[in-house]
């Protein structure tokens, strides 16, 4: 039963200063492979994309100069594909990963504050970049990509998009992800059109006054599974009595006893 008493009280939390809601489209950006991939692509050009998802997301907020209050927010995604390819008369899937970059320019306010806090670490790691920030909190929110279009091409032929090269790519992701990329000299390139929707806001923390009433005792009990009985259950479920009625036509009048003329009937199966 929940407690009578409301009282206010304070709590930190985040306060958000300023966001943005984003549909991106990525077109012909650089797909990385592994060795295998890299085999396949120089040996067929009838490549498709079956799934692709964010493997890996980062954030990082700059401060825009001589315009005091407004940052950069700069995302890089990194996305993994499953691809897929017909050889022999065969599918043959494999992985690829690409990269996405993003900036944006969001209002963060204004702080001279540094926060410190016991949870952080206070090892000897001691990082000046993190030391008692100033610069607000940037948070991206965003659904796995959509495949557009995909090709392959000859090295010379297209040059495509590129936001960094392939030892820019963490190692760590890699290995987690597809494997070791491979970025030979010679040979065909894949590129792939992406399209990606994201939220983007930056915020600060904020302690705030809210109306809070006292803490209550939850009134449900939990109730142990156990095995039910199939034909018991089916005997609880309602009589699906409309399923049994027949369908009006649209546009019928009901009740006043007239019948729709055939223009009214719209293609109803209804016949009369």
């Amino acid at each position: 039963a929940g407690g009578q008493g409301r009282e206010t009280v304070c709590i930190d939390t985040y306060r958000v200063l300023d966001s943005s809601r984003d549909r991106d489209c990525y077109e012909d950006v650089r797909v990385y492979l592994t060795q295998f991939g890299q085999e396949i692509i120089d040996r067929t050009c009838n490549v498709r994309v079956r799934g692709c998802e964010v493997a890996w997301c980062t954030v990082s907020v700059d401060p825009i100069q001589f315009n005091c209050g407004f940052y950069q927010l700069t995302v890089r995604y990194y996305v993994t594909l499953n691809l897929e390819t017909c050889m022999g008369g065969r599918p043959q899937e494999f992985n690829g990963l690409t990269v996405l970059e993003k900036r944006s320019v969001l209002y963060g306010g204004e702080g001279d504050v540094k926060v410190y806090s016991s949870e952080d670490d206070s090892s000897c790691n001691f990082d000046p970049r993190d030391a008692g920030n100033k610069s607000p909190i940037g948070v991206v929110e965003t659904v796995d990509p959509i495949a557009l279009s995909v090709k392959v091409c000859d090295r010379g032929a297209m040059n495509g998009c590129c936001f960094c090269t392939c030892d820019q790519i963490p190692r760590e992701l890699t290995a987690n992800a597809i494997g070791d990329l491979v970025d030979p000299d010679e040979g065909n390139r894949l590129f792939v059109s992406l399209g990606i929707f994201s939220v983007l806001r930056l915020q600060r923390p904020a302690q705030l006054l809210v109306n809070a009433s006292d803490y209550s005792v939850p009134d449900k009990e939990s109730v142990p599974v156990e095995e039910s009985d199939p034909c018991k259950l089916f005997r609880t479920m309602s009589f699906p009595t409309n399923e049994f009625s027949g369908t009006n036509c649209p546009g019928q009048n009901q009740g006043n006893g007239t019948r729709p003329s055939p223009s009214d009937r719209g293609g109803c199966a209804c016949r009369g």
